[in-house]
């Protein structure tokens, strides 16, 4: 029953604010676990999810991280942000739009971040929006911290696409591309990116 809510909740989010409710279902396990897998798994590392939806990447990333990590989601959608915080009462979920994350990382006492892994809709954002959530992201990622997002496989060649991939390089140092996660639907790959 729960998984249905969870699934009815990410459909209605979807169909009422498809700007910021990108996905056309949530991640499957495979993708799940490969963007949490940038994450550190051992000592008090801190996470940020950016959009993390229904909290699949959330069970992932509890999955790897060490109990002493701090784990924290940023949602812009209300709907999500109540599911979350009814559905896992252990994710540290701070409402708000990721354009303020350094404002609203500041405000629970964060001023660096480990590992960011993300779940928004880049390619439904204006160029300014992205560059505006990168340019956060830059600011309070540390040296040799890792971002992760995905895209789906079938649109990795359509112009906005590769606007992001581009926006990406000039961001970070490395940019690195996965295989195509197969098993997850519609199939995805991850990019995995770094400043040395």
């Amino acid at each position: 029953m729960t998984a249905a809510r969870n699934l009815l909740t990410f459909v209605s989010s979807a169909v009422r604010s498809p700007g910021v409710i990108g996905a056309v279902a949530p991640s499957g396990r495979a993708l799940s676990d490969l963007l949490a897998s940038v994450a550190p798994a051992h000592g008090p590392a801190t996470v940020v999810e950016l959009g993390p939806g229904t909290g699949v990447v959330s069970e992932a990333l509890r999955r790897h991280l060490s109990p002493e990590a701090r784990h924290v989601a940023v949602e812009l959608d209300r709907s999500m942000v109540a599911l979350l915080r009814r559905s896992l009462p252990w994710l540290e979920v701070v409402p708000g739009d990721a354009k303020d994350l350094q404002k609203l990382l500041a405000d629970i006492g964060i001023t660096t971040v480990d590992a960011i892994v993300s779940g928004l809709p880049w390619t439904l954002f204006s160029r300014e929006a992205q560059c505006a959530i990168m340019e956060q992201v830059n600011r309070v990622l540390v040296p040799g911290g890792v971002f992760t997002t995905f895209a789906y496989a079938h649109v990795k060649n359509l112009p906005t696409q590769r606007r992001f991939r581009d926006l990406l390089e000039q961001s970070f140092d490395e940019v690195a591309v996965t295989p195509v996660v197969w098993r997850n639907f519609p199939p995805a790959i991850a990019y995995q990116c770094r400043n040395t």
